[in-house]
């Protein structure tokens, strides 16, 4: 236990180093990052969401045209939930990070808005948005704001002020493109990074999953943190398997006490 103890004080300690010395930093986040706020992820073998329901059913863009209400009650829990979280000390941790200068992009697969609220600027959502929606039938976009009273109340599905259709959230289904601009952002920053710190994703998702690979073949330095292994981890310099509300609070104050 002490040996693995002060393994893990080094390699904490060596993480900080290398983002004190990085100039373009970027933060890659998962799921994972947010199961201690109460958000559920979706692969995990005990309680993932995707343990209990078949994607494809209910989040996906063709069964989301076929049967639309489906989908709206299978989220609204979801949405309660969501709506209702708060940021943890990962989030938290990140946002101090980034305010201080070390870490310029933050892109994420989440859609809960935690690390906004934590705040963090300049996060691409690249799994999409629950701030816009936009009508199935005339593709007039919306701030969602106005309808989710109702939805997240009544269960009511949003419907177009002009023309009466669905208006499905600016989220990316099973079989729907990833916002282009956002996308493009992110593999851009991934590209230029000089160091990549991943937080509480599998990679199992393409092509986000990629995107890690994209920073360390052009020379980026690479953080792993995540309770399971990933298909990276022999590339990255460092791996942490634990928490990360729990590693990263511990590398943020190894960087913050140490500024020159």
């Amino acid at each position: 236990m002490v040996e693995r103890s002060q393994a893990l004080i080094t390699d904490i300690q060596c993480a900080a180093d290398l983002i004190r010395s990085s100039h373009k930093g970027v933060v890659l986040t998962g799921a994972g990052i947010s199961t201690a706020s109460g958000i559920p992820d979706f692969r995990s073998s005990e309680g993932g969401l995707w343990t209990k329901v078949d994607p494809f059913e209910v989040a996906s863009l063709s069964a989301f045209r076929y049967a639309p209400e489906r989908f709206f009650r299978w989220i609204q829990p979801m949405a309660h939930t969501i709506f209702a979280a708060q940021p943890n000390a990962a989030h938290i941790g990140l946002a101090r990070l980034q305010q201080a200068g070390y870490f310029q992009t933050l892109i994420t697969q989440n859609i809960d808005t935690l690390h906004q609220k934590a705040g963090s600027n300049n996060v691409l959502e690249v799994h999409g948005t629950w701030e816009t929606m936009t009508c199935i039938r005339c593709y007039a976009q919306y701030e969602s704001k106005p309808f989710m009273p109702s939805f997240l109340e009544q269960g009511e599905m949003p419907h177009c002020p002009e023309c009466s259709g669905i208006l499905k959230p600016d989220l990316v289904l099973f079989g729907e493109q990833l916002p282009v601009r956002t996308w493009l952002m992110a593999q851009k920053a991934s590209k230029e990074c000089d160091l990549m710190l991943v937080a509480g994703s599998s990679l199992e998702v393409l092509p986000v999953a990629g995107l890690p690979m994209r920073a360390i073949e052009n020379g980026a330095h690479l953080i792993l943190i995540n309770h399971t292994p990933t298909y990276i981890d022999v590339r990255a310099d460092l791996v942490f398997h634990a928490a990360v509300e729990e590693i990263i609070p511990r590398i943020v104050e190894a960087v913050l006490n140490q500024r020159d």
